[in-house]
Protein backbone atom coordinates (compact mmCIF):
# COMPACT_ATOMS: atom_id res chain seq x y z
CA UNK A 1 0.00 0.00 0.00
CA UNK A 2 2.86 2.40 0.57
CA UNK A 3 4.64 1.90 -2.33
CA UNK A 4 1.41 3.31 -4.35
CA UNK A 5 1.12 5.82 -2.25
CA UNK A 6 4.39 6.79 -3.40
CA UNK A 7 3.58 6.40 -6.95
CA UNK A 8 0.29 8.53 -6.53
CA UNK A 9 2.67 10.99 -5.12
CA UNK A 10 5.50 10.42 -7.53
CA UNK A 11 2.57 11.01 -10.26
CA UNK A 12 1.20 14.29 -8.66
CA UNK A 13 4.61 15.46 -8.49
CA UNK A 14 5.03 15.37 -12.15
CA UNK A 15 1.57 16.45 -13.03
CA UNK A 16 2.04 19.72 -11.58
CA UNK A 17 5.28 20.61 -12.56
CA UNK A 18 3.49 21.49 -15.90
CA UNK A 19 1.20 23.88 -14.29
CA UNK A 20 2.73 27.22 -13.79
CA UNK A 21 3.27 27.20 -10.21
CA UNK A 22 3.98 24.21 -8.28
CA UNK A 23 1.58 23.88 -6.06
CA UNK A 24 2.69 20.92 -4.26
CA UNK A 25 5.75 21.70 -1.56
CA UNK A 26 8.35 18.80 -2.64
CA UNK A 27 11.91 18.32 -3.06
CA UNK A 28 13.87 14.62 -4.55
CA UNK A 29 16.50 13.26 -3.34
CA UNK A 30 18.25 10.25 -5.42
CA UNK A 31 20.93 8.21 -3.96
CA UNK A 32 22.77 5.63 -5.93
CA UNK A 33 25.26 3.16 -5.00
CA UNK A 34 26.97 0.15 -6.48
CA UNK A 35 29.53 -2.13 -5.26
CA UNK A 36 31.24 -2.03 -9.07
CA UNK A 37 31.82 1.63 -9.09
CA UNK A 38 32.41 1.98 -5.39
CA UNK A 39 30.90 5.53 -6.12
CA UNK A 40 27.85 6.85 -3.93
CA UNK A 41 26.19 9.66 -5.87
CA UNK A 42 23.59 11.62 -4.43
CA UNK A 43 21.26 13.93 -6.63
CA UNK A 44 18.91 16.75 -5.10
CA UNK A 45 15.92 18.78 -6.76
CA UNK A 46 14.99 21.63 -5.59
CA UNK A 47 12.78 24.36 -6.30
CA UNK A 48 14.71 27.23 -7.55
CA UNK A 49 11.81 29.88 -5.73
CA UNK A 50 12.25 27.37 -2.58
CA UNK A 51 15.99 27.80 -2.68
CA UNK A 52 15.39 31.68 -3.25
CA UNK A 53 12.53 32.06 -0.41
CA UNK A 54 14.98 29.89 1.65
CA UNK A 55 18.49 31.98 1.31
CA UNK A 56 17.87 35.14 0.57
CA UNK A 57 14.10 35.33 1.31
CA UNK A 58 12.63 36.10 -1.71
CA UNK A 59 11.19 33.45 -3.88
CA UNK A 60 11.32 36.07 -7.23
CA UNK A 61 15.07 36.89 -6.48
CA UNK A 62 17.58 36.41 -9.05
CA UNK A 63 20.14 37.90 -6.91
CA UNK A 64 21.89 34.64 -6.60
CA UNK A 65 21.85 33.79 -9.82
CA UNK A 66 22.82 29.89 -9.61
CA UNK A 67 24.06 28.10 -12.86
CA UNK A 68 24.78 31.30 -14.57
CA UNK A 69 27.66 33.38 -16.21
CA UNK A 70 26.72 36.16 -12.94
CA UNK A 71 26.34 33.42 -9.88
CA UNK A 72 27.17 35.75 -7.46
CA UNK A 73 30.04 34.40 -5.43
CA UNK A 74 28.68 33.40 -2.21
CA UNK A 75 25.80 31.55 -3.57
CA UNK A 76 27.28 27.83 -3.14
CA UNK A 77 28.30 28.81 -0.30
CA UNK A 78 24.79 30.21 1.01
CA UNK A 79 23.67 27.11 -0.43
CA UNK A 80 25.56 24.43 1.50
CA UNK A 81 25.38 26.51 4.56
CA UNK A 82 21.71 25.83 4.44
CA UNK A 83 22.01 22.24 3.54
CA UNK A 84 23.96 21.36 6.07
CA UNK A 85 21.58 22.22 8.45
CA UNK A 86 18.88 20.40 6.94
CA UNK A 87 20.07 17.60 5.26
CA UNK A 88 22.85 14.92 5.89
CA UNK A 89 23.70 11.51 4.43
CA UNK A 90 25.75 9.12 7.50
CA UNK A 91 27.02 5.91 5.92
CA UNK A 92 28.11 3.21 8.27
CA UNK A 93 27.25 5.87 10.93
CA UNK A 94 29.76 8.05 8.68
CA UNK A 95 28.25 11.48 7.81
CA UNK A 96 29.29 12.52 4.10
CA UNK A 97 30.81 15.97 4.27
CA UNK A 98 28.79 17.95 1.70
CA UNK A 99 30.84 19.12 -1.26
CA UNK A 100 29.31 20.11 -4.44
CA UNK A 101 30.37 18.19 -7.82
CA UNK A 102 28.09 19.87 -10.19
CA UNK A 103 24.47 21.74 -9.59
CA UNK A 104 22.72 22.77 -13.30
CA UNK A 105 19.35 24.55 -13.47
CA UNK A 106 16.00 22.59 -14.97
CA UNK A 107 13.05 23.51 -16.30
CA UNK A 108 11.75 27.47 -16.61
CA UNK A 109 9.51 29.80 -15.25
CA UNK A 110 8.10 29.02 -11.69
CA UNK A 111 9.23 24.92 -12.39
CA UNK A 112 12.69 25.60 -12.91
CA UNK A 113 14.24 23.33 -10.29
CA UNK A 114 17.90 23.12 -8.91
CA UNK A 115 19.93 20.14 -9.05
CA UNK A 116 22.71 19.71 -7.10
CA UNK A 117 25.07 16.79 -7.10
CA UNK A 118 27.58 15.13 -5.20
CA UNK A 119 29.99 12.09 -5.37
CA UNK A 120 31.53 10.04 -3.11
CA UNK A 121 34.35 7.38 -3.07
CA UNK A 122 33.20 4.55 -1.07
CA UNK A 123 35.36 1.40 -0.90
CA UNK A 124 33.81 -0.50 1.97
CA UNK A 125 30.28 -2.64 2.05
CA UNK A 126 27.49 -0.10 3.10
CA UNK A 127 25.55 -1.92 6.07
CA UNK A 128 23.45 1.47 7.24
CA UNK A 129 22.41 4.37 5.55
CA UNK A 130 21.03 7.30 7.36
CA UNK A 131 19.19 9.89 5.69
CA UNK A 132 18.00 13.60 6.98
CA UNK A 133 16.14 15.39 4.80
CA UNK A 134 14.33 18.48 6.09
CA UNK A 135 14.36 20.95 3.36
CA UNK A 136 12.54 24.03 3.26
CA UNK A 137 10.79 22.37 6.67
CA UNK A 138 11.68 25.49 8.14
CA UNK A 139 9.35 27.76 5.80
CA UNK A 140 6.54 25.53 4.77
CA UNK A 141 4.69 23.11 7.01
CA UNK A 142 3.54 20.79 4.04
CA UNK A 143 6.76 20.42 2.90
CA UNK A 144 7.57 16.86 2.05
CA UNK A 145 10.71 15.21 0.81
CA UNK A 146 10.59 12.21 -1.78
CA UNK A 147 13.98 9.94 -1.60
CA UNK A 148 14.95 7.18 -3.75
CA UNK A 149 17.32 5.01 -2.55
CA UNK A 150 19.13 2.67 -5.06
CA UNK A 151 22.13 -0.23 -3.51
CA UNK A 152 23.08 -2.29 -6.15
CA UNK A 153 19.59 -4.24 -7.24
CA UNK A 154 17.88 -2.96 -3.96
CA UNK A 155 15.53 0.34 -3.99
CA UNK A 156 13.81 2.07 -1.39
CA UNK A 157 11.39 5.13 -1.22
CA UNK A 158 11.07 7.02 1.76
CA UNK A 159 8.62 10.46 2.13
CA UNK A 160 10.32 12.73 4.27
CA UNK A 161 8.98 16.05 5.96
CA UNK A 162 8.86 18.21 9.51
CA UNK A 163 7.34 15.16 11.24
CA UNK A 164 9.41 12.66 10.07
CA UNK A 165 13.00 14.02 8.57
CA UNK A 166 15.48 10.68 9.14
CA UNK A 167 15.64 7.56 8.06
CA UNK A 168 17.83 5.01 8.54
CA UNK A 169 17.75 1.84 6.30
CA UNK A 170 19.96 -1.22 7.38
CA UNK A 171 21.83 -3.47 4.38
Amino acid sequence: MKRYRFLFVVILFFSYAQLQAHPLRLSLCEIEYSTESKKITVNLKLFLQDVNEALVFNPDSDELAFCQSNESKNAESLLLKYLNQFFYLKVNQDQLKLNIKQKSLKGEGDNTALWVYFEYDYQKPIKTLEIKNAVFTDLFYDQNNIVYIHINKDSKSLMLNKKGPVHQLKF
